[in-house]
């Protein structure tokens, strides 16, 4: 059964810090490139960033360039998406995603919500 679990999302104030994680079990985890979405309330979902499978490379939204870091554990099967000075703005629910694309295989998480707030 493929699950993929995200946690870590909170309350936090403006120019804070919160880290995600995102559990991934019943599909060979490597051979997928990783992906963090958001969606705010009335607006569609979009691209934070992505992970190469092997780690080697990330690629974010220019939203989240300089702000925002995403790593992977191939090992644990879990990659985190790392904020930064965070912005009332990057209030969300995110969602972990899972994509292989040469195998048509596309996989969400359940979503986190982030809320930045004073």
């Amino acid at each position: 059964q493929v699950q993929l679990v995200e946690s870590g999302g909170g309350l936090v104030q403006p120019g804070g810090s919160l880290r995600l994680s995102c559990a991934a079990s019943g599909f060979s985890f490597s051979d997928y490139v990783m992906k963090w979405y958001r969606q705010a309330p009335g607006k569609e979902r979009e691209l934070v960033g992505h992970i190469s499978s092997i780690g080697v490379r990330a690629n974010y939204a220019d939203s989240a360039k300089g702000r925002f870091t995403i790593s992977r554990d191939n090992v644990k099967r879990t990659v985190d998406l790392q904020m930064n000075s965070l912005k009332p703005e990057d209030t969300a629910v995110y969602y972990c995603n899972a994509q292989n694309f040469a195998w048509g295989r596309d996989y969400w998480g359940q979503g986190t919500q982030v809320t930045v707030s004073s």
